[in-house]
């Protein structure tokens, strides 16, 4: 019988062992898996593993809780940045232009071909009360 091993993709590496775990879901959260690996209850490349934030690279292989996982690094494709950069380029074509707030207006005098700039108050907001002491 042949055991298959189950796959991680990451596409960064190193990637910290109590960040895999939570991507692996093999634990609830990042305190679980702080707690799991100290105890000693984590094997990283079948030795126990007490290291929170091992550096796990490409094909290592992580058992815990009776599972067993490897580590897949997959490296972007062009592809993917190329949809990438034409959807950031869609999305700023698409965009309404931004209003601008005009902070000053500009009159210009046609017999001195000056300009006068008229500069509007404009009244702070805040969202906080202020505090006294």
């Amino acid at each position: 019988m042949t055991h298959v091993i189950p796959l991680v993709d990451i596409s960064v590496q190193p990637i910290e062992l109590c960040k895999l775990l939570k991507i692996a879901n093999m634990v609830g959260g990042g305190g679980e898996a702080k707690i799991v690996i100290s105890e000693g209850y984590v094997l990283l490349n079948n030795e126990v593993e007490f290291q929170k934030r091992k550096k796990v690279y490409h094909n290592d292989i992580i058992e815990f809780n009776g599972e067993t996982i490897q580590v897949n690094l997959v490296k972007a494709n062009d592809n993917i940045q190329t949809a990438h950069k034409l959807t950031a380029a869609d999305n700023t074509e698409n965009s309404k232009p931004k209003k601008q707030k005009t902070l000053s207006t500009a009159t210009k005098n046609s017999s001195k071909n000056q300009v006068k700039v008229v500069q509007k108050a404009e009244a702070v907001r805040t969202k906080r009360k202020p505090i006294s002491f």
